[in-house]
């Protein structure tokens, strides 16, 4: 029994008795509801010991279950063993949504109590409907962790700084008129951006608030009228304010933005419902009005100097990558003990040692054998396994320089590959292949090009439960939108300037893993009398391991793909490496 959660859980269930709430939803989220959270907001891991990046805790009198995805259905079982806690597979048919358990299991006239600052307006609206039809009572005023969480980190008081132009390709200042252009556009005054990344992008700045993503908390008002940054003043200095004050911004504390909503004269103000907590918009009252922001296409469309930047940090970081692989590499041939750890380690070393390296873009995953099978797994202490030379290496890893982010996902065979690998590993890069050379009307969306990454899979009875592709920032989060590319439908057509993921993958539980991900950029192929086509560019610089290919099971077409790809990939990193390590990354685009 995990004695810990156990008492934390007790705590939040005296809390709740002495509220009169009978249950109650934590989910994994902050007021600018991003994916990935500073520690002062991460009540959910402190509460379940679950540590995934997706996944919402509820905590009835008696009960306490976590749904979370299929990314981290094995993590979670591993992580709530011991614990009360119930793992809700969400996704799976026989799965009820949080609404639904809730309205079956909460008696008639009972109250469920949630923060309202860590629920979109969306998201609030959804339940709180969802729940009146059960006659059960959603409250929006709960927020008990500062009782229980007696040493919760406190908000983060880190410094932010300016984000170079030579890098941006934008001044802040063009940004800000953009964004108001299209509020004139939508018949609208002003505008009040939670969401860390937009922010960061509007104004050139950056933080260190949340690891791997350099936003810094803070909300953004902005109006044609003037702008204001919302921000603990510890955050910024004399030059800081003087750059937003040139940009047309002032600055005001992060505590006061609810008051000032409030205050604000009649006016239209665009929030976006799926991004904005609930208490915000009430604050706004009259003034509320819903609508699309500008901001994520503006952002997702990446100007010249931004794709150029990428292209170079690519070269960068595939340097880093071949004198990581060749030292890991070495080490396993010499018997040098190589855990998954270690791995990591060795990953950010020759990472940091890269110009314009400012942070890894998440934490490494690099998940050995069965390990690999977890889709988004983490090494600890107690799961690291260490290295053999048999079996397969998934590695899934990535950096933040000034001038771009990247994400890549090998694998590798450290032995002889077995048969079963082999063809697992084909079925995952043609699938690779047919969406990296996809050629698609304008207007096309990710979830029309999402079957050509799976359809070998499945007609090998094989499938995947995550997307093939997310949007990917500029020096900025490695996971954005608006695009990606996904069963799920998501009306953002595929646009030039975008980055997005390619990395289908398959999963064998207590066996292996095995992903295969590039980056890729949307660009204008040739026009015709049907219109402007679309196609990919690929900006990962990284060879496939060529013994993993099975080519009986590969097309000509297929062969040469992999064969021009690991030309360029030569081609590219050559000039950034030594004699020797040419010589290695020589051997390794040979063609097939």
């Amino acid at each position: 029994m995990n004695t810990t959660i156990t008492s934390r859980l007790q705590a939040l269930r005296n809390q709740m008795k002495a509220n009169g709430i009978y249950a109650t939803i934590i989910p994994q989220l902050d007021p600018h509801q991003s994916e990935y959270l500073a520690a002062h907001w991460q009540a959910r891991r402190f509460l379940s010991g679950f540590t995934g990046s997706a996944g919402d805790l509820v905590v009835t009198l008696d009960k306490a279950l976590l749904w979370t995805d299929s990314r981290y259905f094995i993590q979670a079982a591993q992580q709530l063993d011991g614990s009360e806690i119930i793992l809700m597979k969400d996704g799976l048919a026989e799965t009820p949504s949080i609404d639904k358990w809730l309205g079956t299991n909460v008696p008639d006239s009972q109250y469920v109590g949630i923060d309202g600052m860590l629920f979109s307006h969306a998201s609030y609206q959804k339940l709180s409907q969802s729940l009146a039809f059960y006659n059960v009572e959603l409250v929006t005023n709960f927020d008990p962790i500062d009782t229980i969480w007696t040493d919760r980190p406190p908000l983060p008081q880190d410094k932010i700084f300016i984000h170079d132009i030579k890098y941006a390709g934008q001044s802040a200042s063009d940004k800000i008129k953009a964004i108001i252009a299209q509020l004139k556009a939508k018949n609208v005054d002003s505008m009040l951006i939670s969401a860390l990344d937009e922010i960061a992008w509007t104004l050139n700045i950056r933080g260190t608030d949340v690891p791997c993503n350099p936003v810094a908390t803070s909300f953004l008002f902005v109006s044609p009228k003037g702008s204001t940054l919302f921000i603990d003043p510890a955050k910024i200095n004399d030059e800081i304010i003087a750059y937003l004050q040139e940009t047309g911004v002032t600055t005001a504390p992060y505590s006061s933005i609810l008051n000032f909503l409030r205050a604000l004269p009649t006016q239209k103000v665009l929030v976006d419902e799926n991004r904005t907590a609930q208490r915000i918009c009430s604050s706004l009252g009259a003034n509320l009005h819903f609508g699309t922001s500008p901001i994520p296409m503006l952002k997702g469309c990446k100007n010249n100097i931004q794709i150029e930047g990428t292209r170079s940090a690519m070269e960068r970081d595939g340097a880093a990558l071949v004198k990581a692989l060749i030292e890991i590499e070495k080490r396993i041939a010499d018997g040098v003990p190589t855990t998954e750890i270690t791995i990591a380690d060795i990953l950010k070393k020759h990472r940091q040692a890269q110009p314009l390296f400012f942070d890894l873009s998440f934490d490494t995953i690099a998940g050995y054998a069965a390990n690999g099978a977890i889709v988004h797994y983490s090494a600890n202490e107690e799961s690291n396994a260490t290295l053999q030379p048999s079996g397969l290496l998934l590695i899934d890893s990535g950096a933040q320089y000034f001038d771009g982010t990247t994400d890549i996902t090998r694998t590798i065979a450290l032995g002889t590959p077995t048969p079963q690998e082999k063809s697992d590993f084909t079925l995952v890069m043609k699938g690779h292949i047919a969406l990296g050379t996809a050629i698609f009307p304008e207007g096309t969306r990710g979830a029309q090009l999402d079957a050509l990454a799976r359809q070998f899979l499945w007609q090998h009875g094989l499938s995947y439960l995550h997307g093939t592709g997310h949007g990917v920032g500029h020096f900025l989060n490695v996971h954005e939108g608006p695009q990606n590319i996904r069963l799920n439908e998501n009306p953002t057509p595929l646009t030039p300037g975008m980055i997005t993921s390619n990395e289908p993958g398959v999963y064998r539980e207590g066996v292996h893993g095995i992903r295969c991900e590039n980056l890729v950029l949307t660009v204008p192929a040739f026009s015709t009398e049907f219109g402007r086509f679309l196609k990919f560019e690929t900006l990962t610089l990284f060879p496939f391991d060529r013994n993993l290919f099975e080519l009986s099971m590969m097309t000509p077409e297929e062969i040469r793909w992999v064969n021009e790809y690991h030309a360029t990939v030569y081609a590219r990193l050559a000039p950034l490496l030594s004699t020797e390590e040419q010589e290695w990354l020589r051997e390794r685009t040979l063609p097939l």
